[in-house]
């Protein structure tokens, strides 16, 4: 069975069309990011896709407005939550918009792994990201920046996991191989500038996720 694959940060016509073969279609509505795309934008978009491929609205901490006004237009299969958002949030995003959750965990250390067993009974899938740089103004994700797969070796959880941070088609079977992942997310490793995907990149990394 191949490696489940989401392609992150779609924000193009161009880039839908090459993720057609995707598992896991991802839209950022978090205004700061490069890939930012309006909830409008997004649904318009989405419908260029395969029903098959599983919709995802990522969002940044956002507060119960900002649910209800994205949802209005986008209607996600997933939501998932890459900022500081607790368990007690999760879950009642979860049980408010009855929509399963996918939550990014950062990741620079063993220890930081621990954080995942938080959410085991307050998310649906755990995404294990590189914990962004200690700079101001950096993004949650999408940065780019791999941490240690060695990590996430032999380790398992009772939810469903990707492994996200830095992979792109040529790097992904070492990944795959050291962490143990059955489903990869990529956004940076298709693209030659933050924001800008190109759909030979993509279609490369889906190629590489069926071989697995």
């Amino acid at each position: 069975m191949s490696v489940k694959a989401k392609i992150c940060g779609l924000n193009t016509l161009a880039a839908v069309r090459a993720a057609a073969t995707a598992d896991f279609a991802g839209f950022v509505f978090y205004p700061p990011s490069p890939r930012y795309v309006t909830a409008k934008r997004a649904a318009v978009l989405a419908k260029q896709l395969p029903r098959r491929i599983q919709r995802v609205a990522l969002m940044v901490d956002p507060d119960d407005a900002a649910l209800r006004a994205a949802l209005v237009e986008f209607r996600p299969d997933f939501l998932q939550l890459h900022g500081h958002e607790s368990p007690a949030r999760v879950a009642h995003i979860r049980r408010a918009f009855s929509l399963p959750i996918v939550k990014a965990i950062p990741v620079r250390e063993a220890g930081d792994l621990d954080a995942a067993d938080a959410y085991l009974d307050a998310a649906d899938w755990l995404l294990f990201d590189a914990r962004p740089p200690a700079q101001p103004g950096a993004l949650p994700g999408g940065n780019a920046e791999p941490f240690d797969w060695r990590l996430l070796t032999g380790r398992s959880w009772k939810l469903p996991w990707m492994l996200s941070g830095g992979l792109n088609a040529k790097n992904l079977g070492e990944a795959v191989g050291i962490s143990g992942a059955r489903a990869v997310d990529v956004s940076s490793g298709v693209e030659d500038r933050p924001g800008h995907k190109l759909p030979g990149r993509i279609k490369a990394f889906l190629a590489a996720a069926a071989k697995l």
